[in-house]
């Protein structure tokens, strides 16, 4: 690309330029024929935005406030894993990249750099993602979270097995990585990725790093996902008891589940389906987003598909509170390292910002369903208040 990326569009094709094929495949993969993954995206188009006119925008606020704390965006960077394999020390990056841009970084318990590493290297807010792989691990895990800083604490529900990565199974990703012909041929025909992974070796989950036996075997484990799938309401409650900070519920999908999660004593939930990455059938997070908002008052967050200012300020506007970005930020990640994140970023910082403007709202906390107008012609779980329109034939 002879110039500079201009979108996050921009990014993701940087990024499919410079990673080897197995490791863009597993950024950019989904679940199956990935047809939960096209959803995230087609969905936004059932909503459209209805501007007002002669309203004072001349100073505009994308800031909001959640659990009490400011943050300069409405979003924050999601939790993903292996992001040392896009750059090397990429969890630490996108940390300090968050910590700039004024935001939340949620690290993963995936991450290969460990919870007290990211904590050292930033002074911004930091939440910690938690696999329930195993009760005793999950508390030590928990425990660690709550003496290194973490404010908030989020509990992924939807990996209860792998998802069918199809991609990745073709590929035989995993880790480590299998030098085969064609991972070797891959790697010399992309020498900006190759240079940095052979200068800072086989990437590692840093937070199961140590000479025992038993975490190498963990280490296989959480690659492939295999969770404690017996985890239910019950142990939830053990959960909230060992945590006393806010605590938010990850892979939501239903309304009553979001109402439950909330009587069970969560802080809030964040609407996701892994980015499409589990289950290929799912709805998308946006199809729920306006009956879970009129269930419950805790915060909803929301995921999976987002990838311009405009996407972010419809799920505002519908009744999220914050937006967690999981892909976004990778792109710019494994473009151009942390530069690539500040950029990405300040991108989609720069079209909220613009959005707001041009449909004449000054804050993004002023957001509301009055800005949105459904298409009822195509399927959606939008509530009356949510404007609608029927399209025109022809």
């Amino acid at each position: 690309m002879a110039t500079k990326p201009v979108n996050v569009e921009d990014y993701r094709i940087l990024a499919q330029r410079r990673l080897p094929k197995i490791i863009f495949d597993y950024l950019e993969g989904g679940a199956d024929d990935e047809i939960g993954m096209k959803h995230n995206r087609e969905v936004f188009d059932r909503f459209r935005l209805m501007p007002r006119r002669l309203v004072d925008v001349s100073k505009r606020d994308t800031g909001i406030e959640l659990f009490g704390r400011h943050q300069a965006a409405p979003f924050m960077i999601a939790p993903t894993g292996l992001n040392s394999a896009l750059w090397p020390r990429g969890d630490i990056l996108l940390a300090r990249a968050a910590e700039k841009a004024g935001i939340p970084f949620v690290l993963s318990t995936a991450s290969n750099a460990s919870i007290e590493e990211v904590a050292a290297a930033s002074k911004g807010e930091l939440w910690f993602q938690l696999y329930i792989v195993q009760r005793k691990l999950a508390e030590q895990m928990v425990r660690r979270a709550e003496a290194a800083r973490y404010s908030t604490l989020v509990l992924t529900t939807d990996v209860g097995v792998n998802g069918n990565r199809e991609r990745d199974l073709r590929n035989n990703f995993g880790l480590p990585l299998r030098y085969t012909p064609g991972l070797i041929y891959d790697g010399v025909t992309h020498p900006r990725w190759s240079l940095g992974f052979m200068l800072n070796g086989m990437p590692q989950f840093g937070n199961f790093v140590s000479t025992d036996s038993s975490n190498v075997e963990m280490q296989a484990t959480l690659m492939h996902r295999q969770m404690d799938a017996s985890f239910s309401w019950d142990d939830f409650n053990w959960l909230r008891k060992l945590w006393p900070r806010e605590l938010l519920v990850k892979g939501i999908m239903r309304p009553d589940d979001a109402e439950r999660c909330v009587a069970a004593g969560a802080d809030g939930v964040i609407l996701s389906n892994h980015g499409g990455r589990q289950l290929d059938a799912a709805v998308s997070p946006l199809d729920v987003l306006t009956e879970s908002r009129a269930r419950i008052s805790a915060p909803i967050l929301i995921d999976s598909g987002f990838r311009r200012g405009t996407d972010i300020v419809k799920a505002l506007a519908l009744g999220a509170n914050a937006v967690l970005l999981g892909r976004a930020p990778l792109y710019g990640l494994a473009a151009a390292g942390e530069a690539g994140v500040d950029d990405v970023l300040r991108l989609l910082k720069d079209e909220v910002d613009r959005t707001l403007a041009q449909i004449g709202c000054a804050s993004a906390s002023q957001l509301s369903p009055d800005y949105i107008l459904a298409d009822r012609a195509m399927p959606t779980t939008a509530s009356p208040p949510v404007r609608t329109f029927a399209r025109a034939s022809g």
